[in-house]
């Protein structure tokens, strides 16, 4: 597959994957390594940033090998996505973000309009703003038009496994996108995120999806592979969906009902 480019830098694998919810940290790394992917994203507020002396899940994290993507998980206003954006630079984490602006405690969906606040100060402050966003093509265009350097359009509510709700949506961000546009959240399985491929995305996010696998290095593998299909297929392009039979061999020498007597 041709790299993916995210504000110059290029990734080799279009998979990025979270660090939660798996049952241990082994297993976790375990995980990471079958996927292929070479950016994962981590909770600011999981990280020990007092005390590194004590076990962390970055003791799991090749920083070599992986691209570690800090996000503002569980913020629910713009004010505490920018704060913990900025305790994330501080530290040493990334001037990059994964921003996270909650709007409701139930479906985990985004405040939009937080969202686009918290991602124009972070990008005048010099941030590579990755934002979490609802599948609606008009607020992608906001976010892009403030600086985001990639928009993340949800596929379904966090965790729920349901697959890509609205595909025509996902198709619209993606044709009038002048940024990598990632499908984020929502995926439950190998062809989930085979289809967010296949409609054109340039890369899937995913956690839940593998963390909680009844075998998630198995898993990860499946979705490693599924991203891969599904961006070569959506370049090969699919044959036109048609209402009735067209006959996959050629007709010449069919024999004719006057020859069959």
């Amino acid at each position: 597959m041709p790299p993916l480019t995210i504000a110059g830098r290029e990734f080799q694998s279009r998979l990025i994957i979270g660090t939660g919810k798996y049952p241990t940290f082994p297993v976790m790394q375990a995980a990471h390594e079958a996927s292929g992917a070479e950016m994962v994203t981590v909770a600011v507020r999981r990280v020990n940033l007092t005390d590194r002396s004590k076990e962390s899940l970055l003791d799991y994290i090749d920083p070599v090998r992986y691209f570690l993507l800090p996000n503002t998980a569980a913020c629910y206003t713009a004010e505490d996505a920018i704060r913990t954006a900025r305790l994330g630079r501080e530290v040493g984490l990334s001037h990059w973000v994964k921003l996270e602006v909650i709007g409701d405690e139930k479906t985990l969906f985004p405040d939009n309009e937080a969202l686009l606040e918290a991602t124009r100060v972070l990008v005048k402050e010099g941030f590579v703003v990755l934002p979490y966003t609802s599948d609606d093509p008009v607020m992608c265009r906001k976010l892009e038009d403030a600086g985001a350097a990639a928009v993340m359009p949800l596929g379904a509510p966090i965790g729920s496994g349901l697959g890509i709700q609205n595909p025509n949506n996902i198709r619209i961000i993606k044709e009038q996108a002048r940024v990598p546009v990632i499908v984020d959240a929502g995926v439950g399985t190998a062809s989930d995120a085979t289809f967010a491929m296949e409609l054109g995305a340039d890369a899937v996010l995913m956690n839940s999806a593998i963390a909680l696998a009844d075998d998630p290095v198995a898993m990860a593998r499946a979705m490693r592979l599924g991203v891969e299909a599904g961006h070569l297929a959506c370049g090969a392009g699919r044959i036109p969906r048609k209402s009735y039979a067209s006959a996959s061999s050629p007709l010449a020498g069919v024999i004719s009902p006057a020859v069959r007597g």
